[in-house]
């Protein structure tokens, strides 16, 4: 697998998050969570393209969460803030881009942007407005690779070993599903995950990037 501009990726798209944060209350560290859509459809859960058309074949964002160290997280923490789509109508297509919807049935995001910043922004407030919420990402494409080798390429790069979670597909795989990369509540340094999610562990060595 070429890891070179996958990586270049992580790397901008990070500092860009770690660019609009200040301090952080109320909770120990964030998620940065990015997706497979390759993963998400080839399951027995079916996927819509958006009304904007298939997405590319590259990593997605699925959100910036805020997280605390015992493994619980606040959620919709401001009823009084909800979604503003003029607040990013300059970064909408970007968001199609970089944060696409494969939810059923097909939408244009705004739906799934609503309810990332609802359940999950509201809560870093204190942090960044719903405009920075919104500025962050990830890209490879499609093979079977060793997990420790996709570890490796971007602890390598970041200096921290990401989490991956994985799902499988109708003839038990293990798909690369998503991959976790913490932040400090500084907002300055990433690190290591102090707790990894439950579910999604990868049931293999190696894990597949079907294609899209």
């Amino acid at each position: 697998m070429e890891f070179k501009n996958s990586i270049i990726l992580i790397k901008l798209l990070i500092v860009q998050c770690l660019l609009v944060c200040c301090l952080a209350r109320g909770f120990d560290f964030f998620y940065f969570v990015q997706q497979w859509p390759g993963s998400y459809c080839d399951t027995q859960q079916s996927c819509c393209y958006p009304t904007t058309g298939k997405p590319n074949s590259d990593f997605g964002i699925h959100g910036l969460w805020p997280n605390n160290d015992d493994g619980s997280y606040p959620s919709n923490c401001d009823p009084n803030n909800p979604f503003d789509q003029s607040e990013v109508s300059d970064l909408i297509s970007s968001l199609q881009t970089s944060w696409p919807t494969l939810a059923c049935p097909s939408g244009n995001g705004v739906s799934f942007w609503s309810h990332e910043w609802d359940k999950h922004g509201t809560c870093s407030e204190s942090m960044f407005d719903q405009h920075g919420y919104f500025q962050t990402g990830i890209n490879p494409d499609g093979g079977s690779y060793s997990l420790s080798s996709i570890q490796g390429a971007i602890n390598d790069s970041i200096g921290s070993l990401p989490w991956i979670e994985c799902n499988a597909d109708a003839s038990g795989n293990s798909l690369l599903f998503q991959v976790y990369i913490c932040v400090d509540t500084s907002g300055s340094n990433i690190i290591q995950c102090p707790i990894m999610p439950n579910s999604g562990k990868c049931g293999s060595s190696t894990v597949e990037f079907p294609t899209f």
